[in-house]
């Protein structure tokens, strides 16, 4: 099984590969942000997995919030969403040989932890982003979490959502690390589900939101786990 299982991820890894050099070749011809939603539909319909939605976008969000398990969270929130979505990053995926070439050159965020001046240039670029009415999109956790406890949230978030006091939505996606997981080269096709929550704007005021989030993000997770026998 577990052989079976690597070979999946390695037929699945070549068909992402493809298509992201498919939205490589393909960024100076079509308009944004056609380019990077043809590299994610083609990885979601190539490695043959779907996707559930419960809950509705909010067509005036500004930001999304989504909790993070696997590489394959940003193809799922490209498929789910017409939205421009800008991502934000850390900065040691942007000097990477070809992935980062890709986010340099769809004008996505890079942020540094250890930087103080990061703060200012992470909310100088969203600003940019809104302007364009884009959608600024952050795993809030800041790194993959294949576990089903999400991990303590960034101040990153509140920072900008404070800021600009944006309209927030959070997206719950379901397990997604049982489906593509890079660290144990480990893919199965699937039918995973992704929650919208309803959208609130951020209020500075409010010191606790972004921790009370997560508290609400996690419920509705752990309420999806119990009493959905399909992910167990």
């Amino acid at each position: 099984m577990k052989i079976f299982a690597h070979v999946n991820w390695l037929f699945a890894t070549i068909i992402i590969a493809t298509s992201l050099t498919i939205m490589l070749l393909t960024f100076h011809i079509l308009p944004r942000p056609y380019s990077r939603k043809l590299s994610a539909w083609l990885i979601r319909i190539g490695i043959f997995f779907t996707v559930e939605v419960k809950g509705k976008e909010d067509p005036e969000a500004q930001m999304f919030l989504v909790n993070h398990q696997s590489d394959l969270d940003i193809v799922i929130m490209e498929t789910i969403t017409s939205r421009d979505i800008t991502w934000v990053a850390k900065k040691e995926l942007f000097d990477l040989p070809f992935f980062g070439l890709i986010l340099r050159m769809s004008q996505d965020i890079a942020v540094s932890r250890e930087s103080k001046t990061s703060l200012i240039k992470l909310l100088k670029d969203a600003k940019r982003v809104l302007k364009t009415k884009g959608v600024i999109t952050m795993f809030p956790e800041g790194t993959r979490s294949t576990e089903d406890t999400m991990l303590p949230f960034k101040a990153g978030a509140k920072i900008v959502a404070d800021a600009y006091k944006l309209r927030v939505q959070p997206v719950v996606l379901m397990q997604t690390s049982r489906y593509y997981n890079i660290k144990n080269f480990y893919y199965r096709p699937g039918r995973i589900k992704a929650i919208f929550l309803e959208s609130f704007v951020a209020d500075k005021s409010d010191e606790n939101w972004l921790n009370d989030l997560k508290v609400k993000m996690q419920k509705v997770y752990d309420n999806e786990l119990a009493n959905n026998p399909s992910h167990r």
